[in-house]
């Protein structure tokens, strides 16, 4: 019975495989996106998608940048002196923002143009030097652990030290990928790393992959069985600590990595929609503690130098730790108490406290809100960006858009809708100014309704 249900399992891994394939050989070779309706919505046509790394200023796998929206009366340009007036808002988008340029979607036949322009794909400097720096990273450390290991392990076969070096090189970077989201919230100066940090997934996928092929390669591959159904079922003592079948916890991993990796592109967030995006990517945490449990187990069995066993529990201490320091930092917003202040306003924070073009994040009724403060006006709008839930509050108003610290998103701060042709939008808040303090009404307005924003010269504040 077991064996039966492991080859139907089997089955459907090679079908999901071969589909993942088939969609990561379109998003390299052509680009293929979703259709998008013209204008007065008359018809559809295909396109392919330039992801320049940029939408606006944006730096992720996104829409090109377009022509701004008539709010704007000339392209917008992101410079290092306009970066510079906040330190935790990183510089790196100042690099990407030299080479923005707007251009305009060409028209159809009947003069409507798309909502977004396709074109071929394209890597953006940044997107390069992270992935060169990445790949050398992996590449030198693969070479010096086959290597070393010839030298101190001379009976060791190629097979036994590739798949030493690619499953601790995916061990490892799989923790650099958990560590950089709390290292973020802790200092700013670590964003840069969490801008294509889905290319080190990707790459920690492909290095799982190679440590798992050779591995059964070399423990499976010599049976009558197929080789995937005899990893599932070659050792079935569950009751067992010592004998438990440590190799179908990594294949198990391997398969929610793999996952990950195959739906990394914005493609898929658009289309699963952000929630569902990220919860799906939140089975990391599942995958990293089936390798826990693999790596662990793996070591109790085989090995009797706890040098390795003591990385391990170093490595599982160190992501626990950054997690836990970063939900302490984040707790202390969420449990500031606004006082209430009337009219079934909260008492939010001070004008004085908020600098200029940038904000101050408060938490009301369990949702964290951005109140920022730009040319002599308040408005505030949902801290959380569309894209990814990057914390807009953290970011600033560059040419009239809260811009997104994360990669570079924008929304407009009297509405919280994304400047034309781009269609994200988050909820705003009704703000006043009553002497010298900011009031906020806790309920929020539909994402996209254009809310007033507070002038701080008739309240009598100075900005």
């Amino acid at each position: 019975m077991y064996e039966r249900i492991a080859i139907l399992l089997v089955d459907a891994f090679y079908l999901y495989a071969v589909l993942g394939v088939v969609f990561a050989l379109a998003f390299v070779t052509v680009g293929i996106k979703r259709v998008d309706s013209q204008a007065n919505g008359s018809g559809t046509a295909f396109r392919l998608l330039i992801f320049s790394g940029k939408r606006g200023i944006r730096t992720d796998d996104s829409a090109p940048p377009q022509d701004p929206s008539p709010h704007f009366s000339s392209a917008r340009f992101v410079t290092s002196s306009a970066l510079s007036e906040r330190p935790r808002f990183s510089p790196f988008l100042a690099n990407a923002g030299k080479a923005t340029k707007f251009r305009r979607a060409p028209a159809s036949p009947s003069g409507n143009t798309m909502s977004h322009q396709y074109q071929a794909i394209g890597w953006n400097r940044q997107k390069r030097v992270y992935d060169v720096v990445v790949l050398t990273g992996v590449a030198l450390y693969i070479a010096l652990f086959i290597g070393f290991g010839a030298w101190l392990f001379p009976y060791a076969t190629a097979e036994t030290l590739i798949i030493r070096a690619a499953g601790s090189a995916a061990f490892l970077l799989l923790h650099v990928v958990l560590c950089i989201g709390p290292l973020c919230r802790l200092d700013s100066r670590f964003l840069p790393l969490l801008y294509n940090r889905r290319h080190l997934g990707v790459v920690t996928f492909l290095l799982g992959a190679v440590h798992g092929i050779f591995a059964i390669i070399q423990f499976h591959s010599l049976g009558d069985k197929d080789p995937l159904v005899s990893l599932l079922t070659s050792n079935q003592n569950f009751g067992s600590l010592p004998d438990f079948p440590f190799q179908q916890l990594g294949f198990l991993a391997l398969g929610i990595l793999f996952l990950m990796a195959a739906t990394s592109h914005d493609f898929w967030l658009r289309n699963l929609t952000p929630p569902i995006w990220k919860t799906l990517h939140m089975l990391v945490y599942v995958a990293y503690a089936l390798l826990i449990g693999h790596v662990t187990l793996g070591l109790l069995q085989s090995e009797t130098n706890p040098v390795l066993a003591i990385a391990t529990g170093t490595g599982l201490v160190t992501v626990l730790s950054l997690h836990l320091a970063a939900g302490s930092r984040e707790r202390v917003v969420d449990l500031k108490k606004l006082n209430p202040a009337g009219k079934g306003f909260v008492d939010a924070c001070s004008v004085e406290s908020i600098p200029e073009k940038c904000a101050a994040v408060v938490s009301v009724s369990g949702e964290r809100v951005a109140i920022f403060k730009f040319d002599g006006k308040i408005s505030a709008i949902s801290n959380v960006c569309r894209h990814q839930n990057g914390p807009l509050g953290e970011g600033k108003i560059i040419d009239g858009c809260v811009t997104c610290p994360w990669h570079g998103y924008q929304y407009l701060p009297e509405t919280g809708a994304s400047p034309p042709p781009f269609t994200e939008k988050v909820s705003t808040f009704q703000t006043q100014i009553v002497d010298g303090r900011v009031w906020i009404d806790p309920k929020p307005r539909a994402p996209g309704t254009r809310v007033e924003p507070s002038k701080i010269s008739e309240a009598g504040v100075s900005s």
